[in-house]
């Protein structure tokens, strides 16, 4: 396996990664204008990008997913609930569905609570063991933090949907597999976060202050902090739906 992490605008975090063996490889949550530098990557490495995935639609930064998508012949990929607001046509992802990149596989985990179709990526390379080898946890996990819960509104329900999410589909992962979370310290789309750009599972349930809330505190606390909505955030929501 070979595995990129592009630190970005708005403190976002892109990945790049896949199998050099078979010469496949997923491009995740590209911020426009960086297009360039994934088809470069994949020219270095001697890949195809396969898919574009989104974890979700982003209300922080412009997406370059479609676009690096129609430049390199490849799906645009959202989970399916995404269908019910955005005006355009994607390659749907559903929950445990699983992407094939030679040695290595990506399987979607379907986790609401920062927006409605947020989901993660969990990777497994098959030369290293059977095992996952770690997770794209989008805005859903932060390292230090969770993603926030208010800006499409129902904050109380999406946080409670953001507790259960985090608790029933990723702390029974293993403790010692990694996290690389889509965002790092300065982001409009948590609080607390950390300026490392990666965890385990286990060191986050440790230090995580969020993870050992139960369900009526982290919703409490979740909701009751006060973070700016991101810059230009109905704008950029609407260019990202917007056919």
């Amino acid at each position: 396996m070979f595995f990129k992490q592009l630190p970005t605008k708005e403190s976002s975090l892109s990945y790049f990664f896949g199998c050099a063996g078979h010469g496949l490889a997923v491009a995740v949550d590209v911020v426009a204008g960086d297009e360039d530098w994934f088809i470069a990557q994949a020219a270095l490495a001697q890949v195809r990008i396969t898919h574009v995935i989104d974890t979700h639609v982003h209300a922080d930064h412009y997406s370059g997913g479609r676009e690096l998508a129609r430049r390199v012949g490849a799906p645009y990929c959202l989970h399916e609930s995404a269908q019910s607001f955005v005006t355009f046509d994607y390659f749907p992802f559903s929950e445990g569905q699983a992407l094939d990149l030679g040695n290595v596989t990506v399987q979607v985990i379907h986790t609401p609570g920062h927006t409605l179709d947020s989901m993660c990526l969990l990777v497994t390379d098959a030369r290293r063991g059977a095992e996952p080898w770690f997770v794209i946890t989008g805005d859903t996990l932060f390292v230090g933090a969770v993603g926030r819960p208010d800006l499409a509104g129902r904050e109380q329900e999406m946080a409670g949907m953001l507790f259960d999410s985090v608790h029933t589909k990723l702390l029974h992962l293993p403790t010692d597999l990694e996290i690389y979370p889509g965002h790092q310290a300065g982001s409009a789309c948590g609080a607390g976060l950390s300026g490392k750009p990666s965890s385990t599972i286990g060191f986050e349930k440790r230090w995580n202050p969020f993870l050992s809330m139960d369900r009526d505190t982290f919703v409490r606390e979740l909701t009751a902090t006060d973070i700016p909505r991101p810059a230009d955030m109905d704008r950029i929501v609407a260019a990202n739906i917007a056919a």
